[in-house]
């Protein structure tokens, strides 16, 4: 999320439209089975400050959404700002940023359970054992440890900067940092820094194809005219065995996702989604999927059938919009969502 540009972008659209009366749009909340065998949990980050959030659900078979799961099941607002979400066998862990929490639901009914309080800015949730998971942060310069037998902080892990998306291989925890140009590896027995991996600036999203390799996606930083690049690291040497960089500091490429057989990689440019097979050694310069005068903002994979998942956030005001796209890039459907959808989840 670039977290100033759509503050001041928001705040010029409040400004634009403040003259007219507010009219929030008709919406339907339809019936639909909740954790179903085909359906899809959709985090929508809602407007900064407005503690409008939710998490919507596709209903695949009967191609119905429900806007909002959280309100209706618990007579309040879920919060400010949803950035991800992780579902735990019976559980759902909801990070929302700029309440500083992270809300515990049961998927199904999404009645909440817990809420782990004193976090700065989370950003995103992992299990790294069975009574302890790791949430990074955005402000805090800390990784926070969580113990999720009682549902409270009990400690943190010093790494300066804005620590954004993290996965577990081989009981290390490898991080990203949005604000530098490393991937750091955390001992998850003893929450400590044991190695971190030099790539290119603005690590942001990691994922693990089928080899086990991992493969790290940075954005770059135009400002200071730093490349973006894609990398693939191997995770038993923490060696970085490929690197492919962009062309343009410009491309600042985002939200790398990979299909259900962990062998093709997607991600986001400023002409569309990408795609890349894990074997191939250049990168794809033509996009799968145009995104014309779209404002390409999430994606997702469903690891079932290769459907692609593209949010449309718009304007950052207005209720946005998901295409489902075919493996090969036809479109099949769309659908609207809440405001400033970011993440998929797939049941």
């Amino acid at each position: 999320m670039k977290i100033i540009f759509k503050q001041l972008l928001f705040l010029s659209i409040l400004l634009t439209v403040a003259c007219r009366k507010d009219k929030p749009e008709d919406t339907i909340q339809p019936k639909v089975t909740v954790g179903n065998s085909a359906g899809v949990y959709i985090t929508d980050e809602g407007n900064f400050q407005f503690g409008n959030s939710k998490v919507s659900y596709y209903d695949i078979a009967n191609a119905i959404v429900a806007e909002d799961l959280f309100k209706p099941a618990n007579n309040v607002s879920l919060g400010d700002v949803c950035q991800s979400m992780y579902l735990l066998t019976g559980k759902a862990y909801l990070v929302v940023n700029n309440s500083g929490k992270v809300v515990v639901v049961n998927p199904l009914n999404f009645i909440t359970i817990a809420t782990i309080t004193g976090f700065t800015s989370p950003r995103y949730f992992l299990p790294v054992s069975n009574n302890k998971a790791y949430v990074t942060d955005l402000y805090s310069n800390a990784i926070t440890i969580v113990n999720l037998s009682t549902n409270t902080i009990s400690g943190n892990i010093p790494c300066t900067g804005w620590t954004e998306e993290l996965t577990l291989v081989y009981g290390k925890a490898f991080i990203t940092n949005i604000r530098r140009n490393k991937v750091y590896v955390v001992n998850t027995a003893t929450d400590v820094i044991d190695d971190s991996i030099a790539v290119s600036y603005g690590t942001s999203s990691i994922k693990q194809d089928k080899n086990g390799k991992l493969w790290v996606l940075c954005s770059g930083d135009k400002a200071t005219n730093k490349y973006p690049g894609l990398h693939r690291i191997n995770p038993i040497t923490n060696e970085v065995e490929l690197s492919l960089p962009f062309l343009n500091a410009a491309d600042s490429p985002s939200r790398l996702t990979i299909n259900g057989n962990a062998d093709v990689l997607y991600y986001l440019l400023s002409d569309g989604v990408h795609q890349l097979n894990i074997t191939d050694i250049a990168l794809n310069p033509v996009a799968l999927i145009s995104k014309a005068t779209r404002n390409f903002y999430g994606l997702g994979v469903d690891p079932k059938d290769g459907v692609i998942y593209v949010s449309d956030a718009i304007d950052y005001v207005q209720r946005g919009i998901i295409y489902r796209y075919q493996p090969n890039g036809t479109l099949i459907n769309s659908f609207k969502a809440g405001i400033t959808p970011n993440n998929f989840y797939f049941n």
